[in-house]
Formats: C-alpha cells, structure tokens, sequence
C-alpha cells in the first residue's frame, strides 16, 4: 500500500507529464498556452502512464507498478474500465481515467498489447526451499482438496496469459501478485461475474499466497513471451471476463 506522501508524488509527477503534452491525457487548455505542443501521438499522450509503468510499459523496480507490454489487449482494456468503475481503487489510476471515453481506453490497451520490451532477469528470494516448493506445486498442479486449479490452468504453461483477456504472470514482483491475491480474496479487487480469481483466492491461506507469488515472480520469461492464442486453453472454471 502507497504512503500518503508517496500518492502525493505520484500525483505531481502524473500531473507534471500531463501538462508537458498538450497532447496528453486530458489536451490541458494550459499546457497548450506554457508548452511546446508535443506530437500527437498515442506514444505522447500515455506519457502519465511511463510515470510508473515505464517508457515501453515493461515495469519498474517500485513492486506495485506492473508490467503492461506484451498482455491481451483485452485484459488491460477491462483493467482500465475498472480503475475507471472504481472496481480496481488506486487514486492516482482512478483519477487518470476517470473522464477517459471506451475508444480511449481501447487505444491505450492495444498501444501497450504490441510492445515488447525485455523481460527483467528475476529477483532473488530468500523464501525457505519448503515454501517456494508449495509455491511451485500450487502453480503447477493447483491443490485439489480445497478447488484450486492451478495457474498454469488459465495463465498458460509458460505463464504468459492467453488471449484475449487472461494476462501473463512473467515479469511481475513477488509483492504486486501477493498484493492482486490478497485483494481479490478481500473482494477489493473486482471483475465480472463469476468472478474466478476471487473464487480461488478465497481458499488460499497467507502462507499459500507468499508461497506461490514468491514461486512466480522467480521464473524467468521464455524466448517466446507471447500470450497464448484464444481457445488453446480448456479454462477449469467459468470467468467472466474470459468467453469460456
């Protein structure tokens, strides 16, 4: 969770690059009256964004700003709409898209779907073997007992996300997907009925969540980081931002 001074920075910086592109997210009457107006461009106008995703949308070392190169158009696109719905709360999310048009949003998506930028090598973790095994085994097979498919399930066996809207887990930090499964277990985090991954956090315990998140963000990208295609997964369950 952001400090309050560090959402405040954000918020400044957000702005500051809003305002040196007339272009940018919101086309500032007064950016365009104190600034050289910049290009155009879709590349110009998500300036705001590569505050904290990075210029090619490949992340950054602050563990909660992901990665978005490389997913399903359609996975950040339903992102999106939710920070805009407010059933994904992050303030400085929530008020970059809250007057931003679906065309808008569509845009910003498939810009970030077509880059690809270099995979991070991942960070090391001094999680006990025991622990990072759980994780593995979690990740790799699920646990049967309690209805818990495993990620390589709907995330493709490379971990890559499939098409259209499923993303990838490769490249993430540890505490960004320990964050996403503690919210969707809490119900903060929200996506359309039925809403699996809440249906699957739920029965997940905060050893299980550190366990598997630590197990995931360990695993290097593979040459081919492309999402799988659409249909090439049989989904274990309903998800109802993903046609099943």
């Amino acid at each position: 969770m952001e400090s309050p001074v560090a959402l405040k920075h954000i918020f400044h910086r957000i702005l500051a690059a809003l305002l040196v592109s007339s272009g940018g997210l919101f086309n500032s009457a007064y950016a365009e009256l104190s600034t050289p107006q910049a290009p155009d461009t879709i590349a110009a106008r998500v300036q705001a964004c590569a505050i904290c995703h990075g210029n090619q949308g490949e992340g950054t070392d602050n563990d909660y700003f992901p990665r978005l190169a490389g997913k399903p158009a359609d996975y950040l696109y339903n992102q999106l709409q939710h920070f805009r719905e407010g059933r994904r709360k992050y303030a400085p999310m929530n008020y970059l898209v809250t007057y931003l048009s679906d065309d808008y949003l569509r845009e910003i998506a498939v810009y970030y779907a077509n880059l690809h930028p270099p995979y991070p090598v991942p960070e090391p973790s001094n999680l006990p073997l025991s622990q990072l095994e759980r994780g593995r085994r979690i990740a790799l097979n699920g646990d049967s007992a309690r209805n818990v498919p495993a990620c390589i399930a709907c995330h493709g066996a490379k971990l890559t996300g499939a098409e259209p809207a499923i993303p990838g887990l490769v490249g993430l930090h540890a505490d960004y997907i320990s964050a996403q499964l503690g919210a969707w277990r809490s119900g903060v985090r929200h996506a359309a009925a039925p809403d699996c991954m809440h249906t699957i956090a739920i029965q997940l315990s905060d050893a299980d969540i550190r366990a598997v998140s630590t197990w995931l963000a360990l695993q290097p990208a593979p040459p081919d980081a492309t999402p799988a295609p659409a249909g090439s997964l049989k989904l274990p369950l309903n998800c109802g931002s993903q046609p099943h």
